[in-house]
């Protein structure tokens, strides 16, 4: 797969600017009402009894902020965060390492949860239940269990597929919250205090713009600010407005609502090609050579949400929006036309 200014994982150029991007506070932390809002009570009710925050669940798309937002509930605690990840705990005495390592109270992050070996997550049960390490000391017939009590600590695990988790671990989750992808004008918000961080000449505009086609993802809107900028201090006058904007990501093939050119391709080649669909999942990625797991986990969700693609048991079908947003007349099949009738009371 090619490298995608619009791909919402986290990539190497992003190391440079989302550290120093990143709010510390709740207070900074911009959008997910809900969430802030519930969080800032589970917190503060914590701090007046004196307790450590339960363990919480933070899922959604890639990008949302759910590291930040780690990151936030430490500081507000006023406690330390040690960070690591699923697939990085490859066996039960490198978590029992990383527990023993901490100090009352302290913020002990896992990326990726849903990622996390089976056996891992054996050991995982008691310390975030009772606060201990069960050890077998020994082999055979004289081996015995040594249970180690572990300092109070808050468990903020992270997943962009919370239906992977298993039921037992899911359930020793306290909070369990969901970021939604953002709104244009919290993402303008972002983009705007983004650029005064970085110094960039930004109008409200041109924050609007790099906003719309931000995919709802504060990550790929920082990103796209980041290559605007360049294009300004090139092409413009270093300051970034909506038509600079708009002219800079036409030539990086950003479109209007954040599509791609393999977004555009992979479009174009259901209705050229299978007549819009459906066309099953195997075919079509033999017919724009990728894999089908990345057709399923990357490209499709998003052009799912626009409802410009839809997944049917014969396969994906292009709905009329499809057809309307890249300037085509729709010519539906029977199976097409059912999709786009209303819902009957």
């Amino acid at each position: 797969m090619k490298d995608r200014i619009v791909t919402t994982k986290f990539t190497e150029p992003d190391i440079e600017i989302e550290g120093s991007l990143r709010p510390e506070c709740l207070s900074d932390y911009i959008g997910q009402k809900k969430v802030k809002r519930q969080m800032a009570i589970f917190i503060q009710a914590a701090k007046n009894r004196g307790e450590s925050l339960d363990h919480v669940l933070l899922y959604g798309p890639p990008g949302l902020g759910k590291t930040t937002l780690a990151n936030i509930i430490a500081k507000e605690m006023g406690t330390n965060i040690k960070t690591t990840s699923g697939p990085a705990i490859e066996k039960p005495g490198d978590l029992a390492s990383i527990l023993t390592s901490l100090k009352e109270g302290d913020v002990l992050f896992i990326d990726e949860i849903h990622r996390i070996q089976r056996t891992v997550e054996e050991v995982l049960y008691p310390a975030m239940e009772d606060f201990a390490l069960d050890i077998i000391i020994g082999k055979g017939p004289g081996a015995k269990s040594v249970r180690l009590e572990l300092p109070h600590f808050t468990l903020v695990g992270a997943t962009t597929r919370a239906g992977l988790l298993t039921a037992p671990l899911r359930d020793r989750f306290g909070v369990v919250q969901r970021l939604e992808l953002y709104n244009k004008s919290d993402l303008s918000t972002i983009v705007k205090r983004s650029a005064h961080i970085l110094n960039i000449a930004l109008d409200d505009g041109g924050a609007e713009e790099l906003a719309m086609r931000s995919r709802g993802t504060p990550r790929i809107a920082n990103r796209l600010l980041k290559r605007v900028r360049d294009y300004a201090e090139i092409e413009g006058q270093g300051t970034i407005n909506a038509g600079l904007a708009s002219a800079a990501l036409e030539l990086f093939e950003v479109d209007a609502v954040g599509l791609d050119e393999i977004d555009r391709i992979m479009l174009t080649t259901i209705i050229e090609k299978f007549d819009g669909g459906p066309v099953g999942i195997d075919t079509l990625a033999a017919s724009i050579g990728e894999e089908r797991g990345t057709i399923e986990e990357v490209y499709e969700p998003y052009l799912m949400q626009l409802g410009f693609l839809a997944r049917t048991p014969r396969g994906r079908v292009i709905t009329s929006g499809g057809y309307r947003h890249l300037g085509l007349t729709p010519a539906l099949t029977a199976e097409q036309m059912a999709l786009q009738l209303p819902e009957e009371d």
